[in-house]
């Protein structure tokens, strides 16, 4: 019976091992894929567009060191 239980263990823990590697590899594929545009391929959709509002001329603050 003793045996029973610490096979059962073991094949639990490889199960959880399993699952935890494929979540690592599945989310280091999604990090290091390349989402740059290829040739001859779409560019990818921007989450961000930057645009100005009409008749700005830039920043109302100037930033000046020491």
């Amino acid at each position: 019976m003793a045996g029973d239980a610490d096979s059962g263990a073991v094949r639990e823990l490889l199960v959880v091992f399993a699952v935890a590697g494929a979540g690592l590899v599945l989310a280091m594929v999604a990090a290091f894929a390349p989402w740059h545009p290829r040739p001859g391929r779409a560019a990818p959709a921007g989450l961000v567009e930057l645009r100005s509002p009409a008749g700005s001329t830039g920043p109302a603050v100037e930033l000046t060191s020491g």
